[in-house]
Formats: structure tokens, C-alpha cells, sequence
């Protein structure tokens, strides 16, 4: 899972990274308007952090060129500004939840969750499609009830699939989920077609309905 942190305080931008990045989440920064943009428009995420307050403009117009663009990520705000009328604000532009500095990280960490669960996995906290089923809070796959080990990757790849179901994504798309924003470095997507290629074995191997189907030329499905 990609975040994107929009934050002009390097300190606290710094432990929020470090923090989400040893629950596996994947993060990139911003801490300016200018760059925040930038990343919003070109890249896409499942949660951003957004601070209202930023050098070279306000927080408030990124999220409005998010909802004008009409992207589907989940945004935080995490302001100083912590009264009743700006809350109320972020709310009805667009974002999905508020919350005021000074805050603990694991309450960020369980906010971030609830706005992935409620926007990918309709609020659920188990994902199930006949025999294959994610527990989201352990992390635990399971096929006809007997786990299935995969690495970070590969179950990052399974939620990314399932959190899309019946689209067809592109390997540059998932490239990009993979890697953030340094995907554009790499000359080929090989990497992505062996981290899929380990999924579909594993899942098939332990017999669930190939439900992740080859769009040859363009990417992948899953079907659901």
C-alpha cells in the first residue's frame, strides 16, 4: 500500500515515514505545494497526508485538484488547525478523515487502515471471493482454509488485484504501486511480471480459481 506524506515539518515527516514504513506501507514525500501537486497529479495513492498549511500555497487546493481530477484516493488532513469550521471544511471538500497535531501514530496508522479498508474492501476487515479469503489485519491469506505464504510484495500485488477487481491494469500501474514514484527509473517492467508470476503459482498451487487473468499487451485482471 502507497502513501504519500504532504508535510513542511521534516521531523515529524521523517517519523511518520518510518513509522508506516515498518508496517510495510510504502511512503513518498512531499513538503511543498509545488511538489505536492506535482506527485498528485502524475502518481496515484491509496492514502494521502495532506497539511494545510505548505510553503507556496494551501493544502485545501491540492485536495481540490484531487476531486476535480476525479481521483479515488484517500485522503487524511493533518493540520494544526485543529478547530470545529476547518474540520468541517477538508470534510466537504472532499477528504475522508481529519486529524489535529499533535496526534499519536498509531491512531494515524489505524486511520489510514479504516479509510483503505473502507475505500478498497467495503469496510471490511476480511476479504473473502469463495475459497480464498485475506484477513486484513493479520495479513494471513488463506486457500480451501490453509494459508498461503507470500512475501510483502505479493500480497501487496493480491490486495492491489482484488481492490480493483474487473479492471485491467497495466504494468506500468503496477510498477508504479510497487516502486512509487522511482518506477519511472527502470527501463522495463520485468520486476513485475516475476512478483505476478510468483502470486499466480502460489495461490494455484494451492488451488484457487484463477481468478487473475493475463491481458496479454496490456496487464492483468481479476475477475470477481
Amino acid at each position: 500500500m502507497k502513501i504519500l506524506i504532504i508535510e513542511d515539518e521534516p521531523d515529524l515527516s521523517e517519523s511518520i515515514g518510518a513509522y508506516l514504513g515498518a508496517q510495510d506501507y510504502l511512503c513518498e514525500y512531499a513538503c511543498t505545494w509545488a511538489q505536492a501537486r506535482e506527485k498528485v497529479e502524475l502518481y496515484r495513492y491509496d492514502c494521502i497526508l495532506l497539511d494545510l498549511m505548505l510553503p507556496g500555497g494551501d493544502g485545501m487546493d491540492i485536495l481540490g485538484t484531487l476531486k476535480k481530477q476525479g481521483q479515488q484516493d484517500g485522503v487524511i488532513i493533518i493540520s494544526a488547525k485543529g478547530d470545529y469550521e476547518q474540520k468541517i471544511r477538508g470534510l466537504h471538500a472532499g477528504a475522508d478523515d481529519y486529524l489535529a497535531k499533535p496526534f499519536h501514530l498509531p491512531e494515524l496508522a489505524a486511520r489510514i487502515y479504516s479509510v483503505i479498508r473502507r475505500r478498497s474492501f467495503g469496510n471490511q476487515n476480511n476479504v473473502v471471493q469463495n475459497e480464498l479469503k485475506v484477513d486484513l489485519l493479520s495479513k494471513i491469506v488463506t486457500v480451501h482454509d490453509a494459508q498461503v505464504v507470500l512475501t510483502k510484495k505479493e500480497l501487496d500485488l493480491l490486495l492491489f488485484f482484488i481492490g480493483n477487481k474487473n479492471r485491467v491494469i497495466a504494468k506500468s500501474a503496477l510498477a508504479e504501486h510497487l516502486s512509487g514514484d522511482i518506477a519511472d527509473m527502470f527501463d522495463n517492467h520485468d520486476f513485475v511480471y516475476a512478483h505476478v508470476k510468483n502470486l499466480k503459482r502460489k495461490l494455484s498451487d494451492a488451488g484457487y480459481g484463477n481468478y487473475l487473468k493475463t491481458i496479454y499487451g496490456t496487464g492483468y485482471k481479476w475477475e470477481g
